[in-house]
């Protein structure tokens, strides 16, 4: 895809579902970030609008989702699993008006979806639900998951290739570490994924397989990146380069997970850095010290002629949890004009401070 457009980013007002849950944690500005509450576009309205043949695809980006919690708190009442039961639609039922509205949902399946046949690795963090909650993300309109991240070994390889068997049952995409993955949504859109971790990371290996997904005939590229230090509010340096050099070998859209907080979006040559999406449904902590979340949803226009660009890119601010005090792991939109709403979105534009 050319990286001709750049990027224009609204303010979404959200729906109806509010949340009142805050956050405590203090952050320092960052100089790297897209401004808030500014559009910075080379896509205006009149002149997409003369271009009728054009198709307009949304794609929803949302963070680290840990469908399960550790082994000691599998069975306590505030617990991920106890919580949910086998209530599928429970973890996202606030947030499909967007999930279900789009062309592509994805996000970071942070953990193993495998039996009690297997066991965790030694670490502090193991994180495991049952094989039957990719029914979470089949029956609530997320159509691809990446699993770079540092806890899908939690259950070691066989919890591993469980969840993978789980999803490739499933029929749900994903991309694996180090890996690249097409998918074609239902109305024709290809997109090209890679999986990106970190601490093993070959800048040159990267590019070489964003442009095999180019030559595969991806539409759209969107790397997967597991990076950076938790519950920092700035990108590293290593962040930073790694992501502006996935967008200068040709991907368009870098989606950003591992620090557990929300981080800036940065427009950059035609492209979109999204640093950090932070926890979405995350079973992993019943009381994160922050609870600020987000949904991105990027527009793609393809025009007539099959060119491929950016459109708006729409922020949802949003609370990790549908009630204050403690996580229940049903992500809920902000109030608009909320206090906690423009938190996050000074947290997205890096001018936070507290």
């Amino acid at each position: 895809m050319g990286k001709a457009g750049k990027i224009v980013v609204s303010l979404l007002l959200a729906g109806s579902l509010l949340c009142a849950c805050g956050s405590t944690a203090r952050a320092e500005p960052t100089a790297s970030a897209l401004p808030a509450a500014v559009t910075v576009s080379a896509v205006p309205a009149a002149e997409t609008a003369a271009e009728p043949e054009a198709e307009r695809f949304v794609l929803t980006f949302a963070g680290d989702c840990t469908l399960g919690c550790h082994p000691r708190n599998y069975y306590a009442p505030v617990g991920f699993v106890q919580t949910v039961g086998q209530d599928y639609s429970y973890p996202f039922r606030n947030v499909m008006e967007w999930f279900g509205t789009d062309d592509f949902t994805m996000v970071n399946l942070e953990g193993a979806l495998c039996g009690e046949d297997c066991y965790p690795v030694e670490k502090k963090h193991n994180f495991r639900g049952p094989a039957d909650y990719v029914n979470i993300l089949t029956e609530n309109s997320v159509e691809a998951v990446t699993l770079a991240n540092n806890h899908t070994m939690d259950f070691g390889q066989r919890g591993y290739d469980q969840t993978v068997q789980t999803l490739q049952e499933a029929e749900l995409p994903y991309v694996e570490r180090d890996g690249t993955a097409l998918v074609t949504t239902e109305r024709g859109l290809t997109i090209g994924l890679y999986g990106m971790v970190y601490y093993r990371l070959d800048l040159e290996d990267m590019a070489e397989d964003i442009e095999q997904l180019e030559a595969q005939g991806a539409d759209v590229i969107v790397v997967a990146a597991h990076w950076g230090v938790e519950g920092t509010y700035q990108p590293t340096q290593a962040q930073i380069q790694a992501g502006r050099a996935a967008i200068d070998a040709g991907a368009d859209i870098v989606f950003g997970t591992h620090p557990h907080v929300l981080q800036p979006v940065e427009s950059y040559n035609g492209g979109v850095i999204f640093y950090s999406l932070g926890n979405f449904s995350f079973g992993g902590n019943t009381c994160p010290d922050d609870f600020d979340t987000a949904l991105a949803r990027q527009e793609v226009i393809r025009g007539a002629d099959g060119t491929v660009e950016l459109g708006e890119l729409t922020l949802v601010p949003a609370c990790v949890s549908s009630i204050s005090g403690r996580n229940d792991y049903q992500p809920t939109p902000y109030a608009p004009d909320s206090p906690e709403y423009d938190r996050v979105l000074a947290k997205l534009a890096g001018t936070w401070e507290n």
